[in-house]
C-alpha cells in the first residue's frame, strides 16, 4: 500500500449508527415495528422447519415403521401444521423484504432533502473548502451506500440475529450437551469475524474517501477540460489520475480480499462444528450420554447448518453497513456544519411616502423600498428610504485571521455615483463586493448601508437590494426566458424583453430558432461567451436593485460588442450606486471616483483626470506604463 495515513474505523461509527436508526424509527415507526415482527415470525417460521424434523421422526415416522396397517393420519396432521407454520414465514418474509424497500426510499429522500436544504443555508466559505466533485460525492455513492445498508443489510442483519438467538434456544433445548461444543465454535467464528471485518471495514472506509476524491478529480478535469487542451496538460492529467486510481485499487483490493475471505472461512467453521457435532453426539448417542436419540440428532445438526449461516449473513454485510456508517458520516457532518449566521433584524420592505414626508409600510409593490428598523431599546420601528448609500469606515478583513486582505479601507458611495476599483489581481477588490454582499463578515470597521451597519440587516434582504454580474457567468438548465427571469421570478414577459433590450441581448436572442424559448443546458454552452455575460447583464436588469455590482462585467466581450453594451450599461446605472471591478480601464473613465487598491489598500483616489494629474500608478496603468497582472 502506498505511504499514507493509515485506514481506521472513526470512533464516531457508533454514534452515527444509533442516528441513522433514529431516522428510520422517526420517518416510519409503525412500518419499523411492522418489519420486526415480520421477521421474528420469518425467523420462528424458518427454525420450526429445523425443530419439526425431530418430532416428525421420534413422534411419528419411527413409530410407522414395521406397523401393517400404519395410521399417516398424524402424520399429515403434522405436516399440515408445518407447512401453514412455513407459509406464514414466506409471507412475512415478502411482506417485510417490501416494507423495507418503501422504509429504505422514503429515509433517503428525507436525508437527500435535509441535506440539500441544509446546503442552502451554508455559508460561501464552505464551498470554497470543498469541491464540487466531493458534495457531488455525498449526493450518489455515499447516499447509494445508504440505500443498500437499509434496504437489504439492516433486514438481513435483523433476520440473522433473530435466528441466531431462536435458534440457540432450540439447540439448548434439544441438547444442553451439544451446545457447550456450539458455544465454543461460536466464540471460534467471533475472533475470526473481527479479525477479518476489522481490517475489510477499515479499507471500505478507504474505499470510500478515494472513490469521493476521485469523483472530485474528474468533475474538476471535466470542467477544465479546454484548459487542459489548450495547455497540452493531458499527461500530467492522466497521471495524477492514475494515482489516485491507484490509491483505489489499493484500497478496495484490500477491502474486498478480506470481503471475500470472510464467508469462505465461516464456511469451513461451520462445515468443522458439522463434523464435530456429528461425532459428539453420535458418541453420546451409543453411550446413552444425554438422552440423544435419532431425531434429536437430525435436528440438531439441521440446526447446526442454520446457526452458521446467520453468522455468514451477518459477516458479509458487515462491510456494506461500514461503507454505509462511513459515507452517513460525511453526510452527517455536512449537515453539521454551522449555517450562515445571520443575526440581523432589518428587514426590506414595500413602502409608499404619505402626504406629511413620513414612510409607511404597504403590502402592495409600489416600486418605492424602506429598511424597516426595529429599535430593541424602546420597541419603536422606523423606516429609512432605501436609497444605495454605502460606506466604508476603517475596514480591515481576512479570510484567515492572521492574514489579512484588506488594511483599514475608508470610502463612500452615494446614491446613484459609481465607484471604480483597480488593482493587480489579489489586490482586494472582489473581496471588497464579498463583503458588500456579507458572504464574508469583516473582521473590523464598519460598512454602513443607508447609514445602518449592514450587520443590522438580514442577509437575504440586503441581497435583495443588490444586483451583480460577475465575470464567470452562470446559467441554469431551461429556457433564455427562464434564467433572465431567474433576477425576478414573478416578472411578466413584457419585464423580460424589457430587461433584455436594455441589456442589448434581444437582437441576439431574435435570431435564434426558438428565441426567448431557446433551451440552454450544461451552463449555456450553445452561447459564446459574449452572449452568456449579456444574459447575465439582462438578469441584473430585471431585479432593478438600487445597488449594482459589476466585477469584470464585460471581460468576456469583444471591443464591438463591448461598445454596444456599455451603452446598456449605462442606462442600467442611472440612478443607481454602482461598484465596479475592471481591467479595461475604458470602461470606468466616466466613474465618479476610481479607487487604485495595492496589496489591500486604497494606495490612489480620484475621478479619472484628477489620478492622471497625478502621474501615479493609475496613469502608468492608463497610458500603458504599467499592465495589470
Amino acid at each position: 500500500m502506498n505511504k499514507r495515513e493509515k485506514p481506521s474505523l472513526n470512533a464516531n461509527t457508533i454514534k452515527t449508527a444509533k442516528r441513522l436508526l433514529k431516522y428510520v424509527t422517526s420517518t416510519y415507526k409503525v412500518q419499523f415495528i411492522i418489519v420486526l415482527i415480520c421477521i421474528l415470525i420469518s425467523s420462528v417460521a424458518s427454525i420450526s422447519v429445523s425443530l419439526s424434523l425431530r418430532f416428525l421422526l421420534d413422534d411419528f415416522i419411527i413409530p410407522l415403521i414395521g406397523q401393517q396397517n400404519p395410521n399417516f393420519g398424524e402424520l399429515y396432521g403434522a405436516l399440515t401444521v408445518l407447512g401453514t407454520i412455513f407459509a406464514c414465514g414466506v409471507i412475512a418474509s415478502f411482506v417485510y423484504s417490501r416494507m423495507m424497500v418503501v422504509i429504505g426510499q422514503g429515509v433517503l429522500k428525507r436525508v437527500r432533502d435535509e441535506m440539500f436544504d441544509h446546503m442552502q443555508k451554508l455559508p460561501i466559505r464552505y464551498f470554497d473548502q470543498n469541491t464540487n466533485g466531493f458534495i457531488m460525492s455525498l449526493y450518489t455513492n455515499d447516499t447509494d451506500t445508504l440505500r443498500q445498508m437499509i434496504n437489504q443489510s439492516i433486514p438481513q442483519v435483523l433476520m440473522a440475529s433473530f435466528t441466531i438467538v431462536v435458534t440457540f434456544i432450540a439447540m439448548i433445548a434439544l441438547s444442553p450437551i451439544l451446545t457447550i461444543l456450539a458455544v465454543a465454535m461460536i466464540f471460534v467464528m467471533f475472533l475470526v469475524s473481527r479479525f477479518i471485518g476489522g481490517n475489510s471495514g477499515k479499507y471500505f472506509v478507504r474505499q470510500q474517501l478515494d472513490l469521493a476524491k476521485i469523483t472530485g478529480y474528474v468533475e474538476e478535469r471535466m470542467n477544465g477540460q479546454r484548459v487542459v487542451k489548450v495547455f497540452n496538460h493531458e499527461q500530467k492529467s492522466k497521471e495524477e489520475f492514475d494515482e489516485l486510481n491507484e490509491q483505489l485499487f489499493h484500497s478496495a483490493s484490500h477491502a474486498h480480499t478480506f470481503a471475500s475471505i470472510m464467508g469462505p472461512v465461516i464456511g469451513n467453521l461451520g462445515n468443522l462444528q458439522f463434523v464435530l457435532t456429528a461425532i459428539l453426539g453420535g458418541f453420546l448417542s451409543v453411550s446413552g450420554i444425554g438422552n440423544i436419540t435419532l431425531g434429536v440428532m437430525a435436528s440438531y445438526l439441521q440446526f447446526t447448518k442454520s446457526f452458521t449461516q446467520p453468522f455468514m449473513q451477518i459477516a458479509q454485510q458487515f462491510n456494506s453497513i461500514i461503507m454505509a456508517l462511513a459515507g452517513a458520516e460525511r453526510i452527517f457532518k455536512m449537515m453539521d456544519e454551522e449555517p450562515e449566521v445571520d443575526e440581523g433584524y432589518v428587514t426590506l420592505v414595500n413602502a409608499r411616502k404619505r402626504e406629511d414626508g413620513s414612510i409607511e409600510e404597504v403590502k402592495e409593490r409600489t416600486g418605492m423600498w424602506a429598511w424597516k428598523h426595529p429599535h430593541q431599546a424602546d420597541g419603536t420601528v422606523t423606516y429609512t428610504e432605501l436609497k444605495g448609500d454605502v460606506r466604508f469606515f476603517d475596514m480591515s478583513f481576512g479570510y484567515e485571521p492572521d492574514h489579512m486582505v484588506l488594511h483599514d479601507l475608508s470610502l463612500y458611495a452615494k446614491p446613484g455615483q459609481k465607484l471604480a476599483f483597480v488593482g493587480s489581481t489579489g489586490a482586494g477588490k472582489t473581496t471588497i463586493t464579498n463583503l458588500i454582499n456579507r458572504f464574508y463578515d469583516v473582521q473590523d470597521g464598519k460598512i454602513r448601508y443607508d447609514g445602518i451597519n449592514i450587520n443590522k440587516i438580514k442577509k437575504a434582504d440586503l441581497r435583495h437590494s443588490l444586483g451583480i454580474v460577475l465575470q464567470d457567468t452562470h446559467l441554469f438548465t431551461g429556457t433564455i426566458m427562464e434564467n433572465i427571469r431567474y433576477g425576478k421570478l414573478d416578472a411578466t414577459d413584457d419585464e423580460v424583453y424589457k430587461a433584455a433590450k436594455l441589456a442589448h441581448a434581444d437582437q441576439f436572442i431574435r435570431m435564434l430558432p426558438k428565441g426567448y424559448d431557446t433551451h440552454l443546458s450544461s451552463d449555456g454552452e450553445e452561447l459564446s461567451q459574449g452572449q452568456r455575460q449579456l444574459l447575465a447583464i439582462a438578469r441584473a436588469a430585471i431585479a432593478d436593485p438600487p445597488v449594482l455590482i459589476l466585477d469584470e462585467a464585460t471581460s468576456s466581450i469583444d471591443t464591438r460588442t463591448e461598445s454596444i453594451v456599455q451603452r446598456g450599461m449605462d442606462n442600467l446605472m442611472k440612478g443607481r450606486t454602482v461598484f465596479v471591478i475592471a481591467h479595461r480601464l475604458s470602461t470606468i473613465r466616466n466613474s465618479d471616483a476610481i479607487m487604485v487598491l495595492e496589496h489591500g489598500r486604497i494606495i490612489e483616489r480620484g475621478t479619472h483626470e484628477d489620478l492622471l494629474k497625478l502621474k501615479g500608478t493609475y496613469y502608468q496603468l492608463y497610458t500603458g506604463k504599467l499592465e495589470l497582472s
